[in-house]
């Protein structure tokens, strides 16, 4: 599963940019075991006042609000989700939220949220990228440790092919568990790039247990000597991969696809 940054950025009437940052595009727990989700605000200028929403999405259900918090605590749409979860904040801009007694129903991805207010429009509602929760099976409880079960990718790599006026780069990243990872393109200043980028599908081999991703990135051939950067962010681990140094260099499989 390719998690896509879900994230609006607001400056309407002077306004502080409001962004919400969830850490962890996954988090991996063992049936009746607590799962807890961070989200890092930035630009509320009121954070402990500020109302903060939790989100479920659990397929094939659309998303439900389970509850919100201000500077008490925490309110809920439906009373019978008080003993499954909770919800608090923790210094000046986190809000956490966990899920408690974990089973196979819980699976889903879960958003926090953020209603902003403008003096001369409609709120805007701001929200974050998303934390896949995975409950892992009893069966791979009792033989391993969740540690165990998580692989950070074991390998990583950019491959270049150039083709008349412009560059391709290749970001592979292959043989990681569990599926979730969020794939970006920056640019020399650290901004994302969003023009020119094929994201592909995570994939597995028939006979294997680990997930692979490609995500492609073209540009104008003058700007062969700018530096690009493939970030990922996986459960095991964030990594940042620069363009600068790469050769004509292309898996025979990947040649195949261009």
């Amino acid at each position: 599963m390719l998690l896509l940054p879900v994230v609006l950025f607001c400056f309407l009437d002077g306004q502080a940019q409001v962004l919400l940052k969830q850490t962890d595009v996954s988090v991996t727990r063992g049936q009746t075991k607590t799962a807890w989700i961070d989200c890092v605000a930035e630009g509320i200028s009121d954070f402990k006042s500020a109302y903060i929403h939790w989100y479920r999405q659990i397929p094939p259900k659309a998303p439900e609000r389970v509850l919100y918090i201000g500077s008490g605590l925490a309110l809920y749409d439906d009373d019978s989700y008080r003993n499954k979860y909770t919800s608090s904040k923790k210094g000046t801009n986190v809000c956490t939220f966990s899920v408690e007694d974990i089973n196979s129903n819980d699976e889903g991805t879960y958003y926090c949220a953020y209603w902003q207010y403008h003096r001369t429009s409609r709120p805007q509602k701001v929200f974050g990228s998303g934390t896949k929760l995975i409950v892992s099976g009893k069966l791979h409880v009792i033989f391993h440790t969740i540690n165990e079960l998580i692989s950070s990718p074991a390998s990583s790599e950019i491959l270049q092919k150039r083709h008349e006026n412009q560059i391709m780069y290749v970001c592979l990243i292959e043989k990681f568990y569990p599926e979730v990872i969020r794939v970006t393109w920056a640019d020399e200043a650290d901004k994302e790039v969003t023009d020119n980028i094929v994201k592909g599908d995570v994939w597995k081999p028939t006979n294997g247990d680990k997930y692979s991703i490609g995500s492609w990135l073209t540009v104008p051939a003058e700007n062969k000597d700018k530096n690009y950067y493939c970030k990922y962010e996986h459960e095991s681990q964030q990594r940042s991969l620069s363009t600068q140094g790469i050769y004509y260099m292309l898996k025979i499989q990947f040649y195949m696809l261009l």
